[in-house]
C-alpha cells in the first residue's frame, strides 16, 4: 500500500463550495482500480488549507490508472479550479510500524 498526500490551498472563501464539490468527486476516485480509501482534512489554523490523503495499492494505480481515466477528467473539472497554487502530490510508503507481511 502507498499513501498519496496533497496539501491543497483553496482560493480564499471557497472552502464550503470546494467541500461540496469534493463530496461528488469522492465517488469518482473511489471507483478507481487500486483505490483503497481516502480522507480530506481541513487545517485548523488556516480555513483555506486542506490535506488530502489517498491510499492506493501502488503508485501505478494512481498515476497510470486513475490519472489516465475518464473519471480523472471529471475530477479535474470538479476540483482543479479551486486550487491556488496547484498542489504538489507525493507518494509515501510506511516505515513504522512495519507493514504486514
Amino acid at each position: 500500500m502507498i499513501l498519496e498526500a496533497a496539501l491543497l490551498h483553496i482560493k480564499p472563501g471557497l472552502g464550503p463550495e470546494f467541500e461540496a464539490a469534493f463530496v461528488h468527486a469522492s465517488k469518482l476516485i473511489a471507483a478507481a482500480p487500486g483505490y483503497l480509501g481516502h480522507e480530506l482534512q481541513r487545517c485548523l489554523e488556516h480555513d483555506d488549507k486542506y490535506l488530502l490523503l489517498v491510499r492506493w495499492t501502488s503508485v501505478e494505480a494512481h498515476e497510470q490508472g486513475f490519472r489516465q481515466s475518464a473519471d480523472y477528467l471529471e475530477w479535474k473539472q470538479s476540483l482543479h479550479h479551486f486550487y491556488q497554487p496547484f498542489p504538489t502530490v507525493e507518494h509515501f510508503s510506511r516505515v513504522y510500524p512495519p507493514p504486514p507481511g
